[in-house]
């Protein structure tokens, strides 16, 4: 019959607390909250990190790259032009060095740094971005394979002329004739030599040119390093600020926890203080009142019908006493015929108690069984109202008109001890304060069953209309008594209606007196 308060889950003890056996301890809630912020940050640092190092090396190994595809840029155009590729590779250069080789690899010339030339032999096999090491440094290498076209200076080809040896005879006249053939050979003009056909020739070359990453990697490095010590301290810092936040978040907390600790059933009463505004802190203080109310009203109710509940029982159990003691004490004053029409008058009105109490009790905890199936509400009505007659009769109330003409058919999926228990809660009361008459009505419209249940009696005043629903409630105590309600009937009914899915009220009935109206959803014809 006690209200149950709902369970918070408990998510593992604090540092504080004890733990039970197999239950690991847990750090609080503070130190998770930091430890957990100083993680992922320190991820998101070490991420950003990498990336940060990745980016920066690749951005200032360009600047070698574009050094040394600029240094191979030149020596190509100065091999183009016909220089020579000690020329092309002419200049000095920190950090640099130009080779020239041929196609079998073999190193024609080498220039830059003094230091560096030696290692020209290093540099022959290189292709372009490859990272090699020269004189213990990292070096960046571009490289280039061109062919030079060259063309030879021609030389020129002449007739053969006669020699002596080719003349015949040593005649005198033959001399005569051989001047005068000078003189006319003379006048002869002599052919002008032939140029022979040039060819190109095409000289293949290697060009690599390398540049250091001394100043890149430096760089590098001093970033890294710069990282390397802000991080931490980044981390430190951004530790103890979200510890102190954290705490000084959890310190209304720890006061409310504190505060509900002291909280018992003696002190009920007690509330949390209200911070104020709408943040968390005060929506939490807020609602810890809210269930603090809960409690107190739940307990104040549970005192009161604890003591309703004793003292209906105590008052038929001192009727039976008391019917008792006379009959043992003066056997004469009362017959036994009398004595048993007490007692079981009374066992009648204790056994309705308990029913009761038990309905009410099952209904607190959740568990008023209700088994349903088809219901027809209108059976349950007209057996009720002809109980009623009868009662009225054998009472010697025949002045006590129950009308039951405006029943109609309803069905309802319920169930029906439950259902009738309705009925019968709600008729009897109607009957207990009416002057002359009861009516009863059912109708079916909309998809839902309407009871009704008017008197002609003083009704109820419409301040108490919620009241009456309250456990061992009455507006007229002694009358109550002496016709043997316990204040439980209309409480009965809220609930077994609830649980049905419906809801009771009253309203002024046309009478004159009270009306009772239950709606509950009907069920399938």
């Amino acid at each position: 019959m006690a209200e149950r308060a709902p369970r918070v889950p408990v998510p593992g003890p604090g540092p504080s607390a004890g733990t039970g056996p197999g239950r690991p301890r847990r750090a609080s809630l503070r130190s998770r909250i930091t430890a957990a912020a100083v993680l992922a940050v320190a991820l998101t640092l070490g991420v950003f990190t990498l990336v940060f190092a990745l980016v920066q090396q690749a951005v200032l190994a360009d600047g070698p790259r574009r050094s040394a595809s600029a240094d191979v840029d030149r020596a190509v155009s100065a091999l183009a032009i016909g220089s020579t590729p000690d020329v092309a590779v002419a200049g000095e250069a920190e950090g640099a060095l130009v080779v020239v080789t041929d196609s079998s690899g073999r190193v024609l010339a080498a220039g830059g740094e003094d230091d560096l030339v030696e290692s020209a032999s290093s540099l022959a096999a290189a292709g372009s971005g490859d990272r090699v090491t020269l004189d213990g440094d990292r070096f960046v290498v571009e490289r280039d394979d061109v062919g030079v076209e060259t063309t030879p200076t021609p030389t020129p080809s002449a007739e053969p002329t006669p020699t002596a040896s080719s003349r015949s005879g040593d005649d005198d006249d033959d001399d005569a004739a051989e001047d005068a053939d000078d003189v006319a050979d003379d006048s002869t003009p002599t052919p002008e030599a032939t140029p022979e056909p040039a060819e190109t020739v095409t000289t293949e070359y290697g060009v690599v040119a390398a540049r250091s990453l001394d100043e890149a990697s430096a760089a590098s490095s001093a970033s890294l390093v710069t990282l390397g010590v802000a991080i931490p301290v980044a981390l430190l810092v951004l530790g103890v600020t979200t510890w102190l936040v954290v705490g000084r978040a959890l310190r209304p907390v720890e006061s409310m926890r504190r505060e509900v600790d002291t909280v018992t059933a003696q002190n009920l009463s007690h509330r949390l203080p209200d911070p104020g505004g709408s943040d968390e802190i005060a929506r939490l203080a807020r609602t810890l009142n809210g269930m603090l109310d809960r409690l107190d009203s739940s307990a104040t109710a549970q005192r009161r019908f604890v003591g309703d509940a004793s003292h209906e029982l105590k008052t038929p159990l001192a009727t039976i006493r008391q019917h008792a003691e006379v009959a043992l004490l003066h056997p004469g004053s009362i017959d036994g015929a009398a004595l048993a029409g007490t007692v079981l008058g009374e066992e009648a009105r204790l056994t309705a108690l308990v029913q009761g109490l038990l309905v009410l009790a099952r209904a607190d905890e959740g568990a008023l069984g209700v088994t349903r199936r088809p219901v027809d509400l209108d059976d349950l009505v007209v057996a009720e109202t002809a109980r009623l007659r009868g009662v009225a009769r054998r009472d010697a109330r025949g002045s006590l008109t129950v009308d039951a003409t405006a029943v109609g058919p309803a069905r309802v999926d319920g169930d029906e001890g439950l259902l009738g228990q309705v009925v019968h809660n709600l008729v009897a009361n109607a009957a207990r304060h009416a002057d002359t008459r009861v009516a009863v009505a059912l109708d079916e419209r909309d998809g839902r069953a309407v009871l009704t249940v008017d008197d002609d009696g003083a009704g109820v005043a419409e301040a108490d209309r919620e009241r009456v629903f309250e456990r061992f409630v009455r507006l007229d105590e002694a009358r109550a008594r002496d016709s043997g309600g316990s204040g439980l009937g209309l409480a009965i009914v809220r609930e077994i209606v609830r649980v049905h899915g419906g809801s009771v009220s009253i309203t002024t009935s046309p009478l004159g007196g009270a009306r009772f109206v239950v709606d509950l959803p009907a069920g399938p014809a």
